[in-house]
């Protein structure tokens, strides 16, 4: 079930009230008391490598987070699971055999962890589902708004066809489909896409990788021809990538607009110099700090601030009602590199204007 994203006003108030003085280790609210100080350790679980979002932004930023909000007493643990589920529930017990104070869990395959999840609980570890929804008895949720980040996709592939018709046809290159928000993506992408293109070919992509795509899309070439086929949506940079591949190695030289999301330096480029139509922005620091202040208000027992951090509701296929913040996104065009990724300092222009997009650089006036 969706509900509508108030991350902003969430982070206000907690904001707020730690401003007041109101929040303190003796305040809590339902089950939440106080049992540590500054000296706790948050174990991180993330899911794959692939995608380099999770090693290059979303850990470093919880790992510093977490330190500054614990007087650099508080330490978190990594594992990466590289996209092997079996590898992630093995990762996920040792650090409940460590005694861990608190789990952040983005989940390989969110129903193959639910029993690991479990084994958390009865252990008296919280987990906070971090990125995508795990299937158990999660006690928060915090990821971006999934639905709104396929409907932002499929809406400007629509406007890049400036008067799309179900005459022209689209590739679908979906997510895996052991990963729930990859269903999410898809569902919001159909809502502005169905009826206005025709849909000639879809693909769910096991576990994300370009190589599956770049495969898949040569397929679809051949069966709808090179020439027939108006955009490509792809649920993410990675894919994007595979998905440039294989046009390019088909002959295609003017390419169609194709879709991303994550914002990978590498997507970025290809944006400013017109391979990749747009990819989704999503603020990293703000959803991986509010993980942060979350775990830590968990263990400290300040039910006050993890109440305000967590005023959205959402149901997984296990439990109804999670405690959630689902942070808004923003569609990544030509048009607004400089407000958004460069603007945040998730890159400087040096990082994205290098001698190979230096006159693309140049025309965007980002150097």
């Amino acid at each position: 079930m969706r509900r509508i994203a108030i991350a902003v006003a969430a982070s206000t108030m907690s904001l707020s009230l730690a401003g007041c003085g109101m929040l303190s280790a003796t305040e809590g609210s339902g089950e939440a008391t106080p049992t540590k100080g500054n000296d706790i350790t948050v174990g991180v679980l993330m899911p794959e490598k692939t995608n380099t979002r999770y090693e290059e932004f979303d850990y470093p930023i919880i790992k510093a987070k977490v330190a500054s909000l614990t007087s650099n007493k508080g330490k978190t643990e990594y594992a990466n699971a590289d996209a092997k589920s079996s590898t992630q529930v093995t990762q996920m017990e040792r650090m409940i055999d460590e005694k861990v104070d608190v789990i952040l869990l983005d989940a390989v395959d969110s129903h193959a962890i639910a029993d690991t999840v479990q084994k958390a609980k009865d252990a008296g570890i919280p987990v906070i589902a971090y990125d995508r929804l795990a299937e158990g008895p999660i006690d928060a949720y915090v990821s971006f708004d999934n639905e709104l980040v396929g409907e932002v996709q499929g809406r400007t592939l629509v406007e890049a066809l400036d008067g799309a018709s179900t005459a022209d046809k689209i590739v679908m290159m979906n997510g895996s489909p052991t990963d729930p928000n990859a269903k999410q993506f898809k569902d919001g992408a159909m809502s502005e896409l169905s009826g206005r293109v025709t849909i000639s070919e879809s693909f769910d992509t096991k576990d994300w990788s370009p190589e599956a795509a770049q495969s898949n899309m040569a397929g679809a070439i051949e069966k709808i021809g090179k020439g027939n086929i108006a955009a490509v949506y792809s649920a993410n940079d990675a894919m994007a990538g595979g998905i440039i591949k294989a046009l390019r190695a088909a002959g295609v030289e003017d390419l169609p607009p194709i879709t991303g999301q994550d914002a990978e330096l590498l997507a970025v480029q290809r944006i400013i110099s017109g391979e990749q139509y747009m990819s989704v922005y999503k603020p990293y620091p703000q959803m991986a700090e509010a993980a942060a202040e979350m775990a830590v208000a968990k263990v400290k027992g300040r039910g006050i601030e993890f109440d305000s951090l967590t005023r959205d509701r959402i149901d997984s296929p296990t439990d109804k009602e999670i405690p959630a913040q689902l942070v808004t996104v923003v569609a990544l065009t030509k048009k607004n590199i400089k407000e958004t990724v460069i603007a945040d300092g998730i890159y400087k222009p040096s990082d994205i204007c290098t001698a190979k997009y230096a006159a693309a650089c140049q025309a965007l006036k980002l150097n």
